[in-house]
């Protein structure tokens, strides 16, 4: 394949993946769409946590199937999935229509997410992986840095189905023209699929986020009684894994503490990086007078530092060595997070873009570093099961970051009745996360201080 076709492809994939940062546009569209409905701040989580609910039980099986089936026809499936997913959550008449078409964005979501970085790191040499990957995580990041800007004038314009319409085009384009990747059949595709493993994932999560949501709602009982379900199902799946022959997670890598740490860290950062996009657009809307459009400015810088530190990551990595520069990306978060804890009721607007700036900077060096050791750590042949759990990490943080800081702040600020000490008291919470994951990887020495 020529270097041009190469690059032309990738830019396509790039542009399909795209349609998941994007939602980010949906944030900045919180206060009208609660508006709309005549909703409460804290029902807004349930247009979060159905669409990233979905998104990430799914995410490893649909990495598997890519590994077995063929990651284009994977990727493919999934941009046709979110094309009907949009225009379904745009023509949304009542909120229980947006939720419905929320879980299936959500399947198409994983369903392309799931095998972008294996399509996208066929396409060349392995020995330009780390490259390739800070390249796409650059693509990514633009995505998540454009949602909230084109977010907040198509919600000036056209209302908040806006956001929803203007990836239609987005995700059709590279469905119709990425017709000939270069995914040969595999010698695996004879091997059978853990259909029961993925059903207990699944299962798992779907608890584990419903318990903490009826905790939030002070529904203690139901909210033990599901996490309690949860518990049996990830052990149920874990002794799935061990016994099938061809299992969706090769689980012997998390033996190593420091992998299943480094996973933890991914985790619980992105769970703290999360308070941005589920807070800043109310605090734009209550505390600022800039509006829909300037205020989608101001969210998008999160997501252009994203952007910033993902094209800088694979060379921060090959200067610092890549478990130092998880290190240095959670000293970065702990520190965006601590300032805006610090915002007062209408801080300067060169106060809010930076401390935006700092924690996307953050995001974007992780994921660099973050995505190559896994990749580098599964073997080749699960090359859509590695991309997969690095999104599934991801995910899952944003996802528990959905319910939990929705539950923090609900206490804090006494049912949202005092905004700005939620506020504050939620971005507290979240500092200390990525700071406590600092300190218990420094207290690892080991890969963590070694270039």
């Amino acid at each position: 394949m020529s270097n041009r076709r190469a690059l032309a492809q990738a830019a396509l994939l790039g542009l399909g993946s795209a349609t998941v940062p994007f939602d980010a546009a949906v944030n900045i569209a919180f206060p009208s769409i609660t508006g709309s409905f005549g909703l409460p701040i804290d029902a807004i989580q349930w247009v979060v946590i159905c669409y990233m609910l979905a998104h990430s039980s799914l995410m490893l099986a649909f990495g598997r199937m890519g590994d077995l089936a063929g990651y284009a026809l994977v990727f493919r499936l999934g941009l046709a999935c979110v094309a009907v997913a949009f225009a379904l959550c745009a023509l949304a008449p009542i909120f229980e229509w947006l939720l419905a078409a929320r879980v299936l964005q959500g399947v198409g979501a994983a369903l392309t997410l799931s095998c972008g970085p294996a399509l996208i790191t066929s396409l060349f040499a392995e020995e330009r992986r780390a490259r390739v990957l800070g390249a796409y995580a650059t693509m990514l990041a633009l995505g998540g840095a454009l949602g909230p800007s084109l977010g907040g004038l198509l919600v000036q314009e056209f209302g908040w189905p806006g956001v929803f319409w203007f990836r239609v085009p987005i995700a059709l384009i590279p469905l119709l023209l990425l017709r000939d990747l270069p995914t040969p059949p595999r010698a695996s595709v004879r091997e059978p699929f853990d259909t029961l493993g993925a059903v207990l994932l699944a299962a798992t999560l779907v608890a584990l986020l419903l318990a903490l949501n009826r905790a939030g709602r002070g529904d203690t009982p139901l909210a033990v009684g599901l996490a309690v379900v949860a518990l049996f199902g990830l052990a149920a799946f874990v002794q799935r894994e061990r016994r099938f022959r061809a299992p969706m997670l090769p689980l012997g890598v998390f033996r190593s503490f420091d992998f299943s740490l480094l996973n933890l860290l991914n985790a619980l950062v992105n769970l703290a990086g999360f308070s941005a996009l589920l807070l800043v657009p109310y605090f734009l809307a209550r505390q600022t007078l800039l509006g829909s459009l300037l205020g989608g400015f101001v969210l998008a810088t999160g997501p252009l530092g994203a952007a910033i530190g993902s094209s800088l990551g694979a060379r921060v990595s090959a200067a610092m060595g890549r478990y130092p520069t998880t290190l240095l990306a959670c000293a970065l978060m702990s520190a965006g997070l601590l300032s805006t804890a610090n915002w007062g009721a209408s801080p300067p607007v060169w106060m809010m873009v930076g401390t935006l700036t700092l924690q996307g900077v953050s995001i974007g060096l992780l994921q660099v570093a973050y995505l190559d050791i896994v990749t580098a750590t599964l073997p080749r042949e699960n090359r859509g099961v590695a991309g997969s759990l690095a999104n599934l990490t991801r995910t899952l943080g944003v996802v528990l970051g959905a319910a939990g800081l929705t539950l923090v702040f609900t206490i804090a600020s006494d049912g949202a009745r005092d905004f700005v000490a939620g506020f504050h008291a939620t971005f507290l919470f979240a500092a200390s996360l990525p700071a406590l994951m600092l300190l218990a990887a420094v207290s690892r020495r080991g890969p963590w201080l070694l270039r």
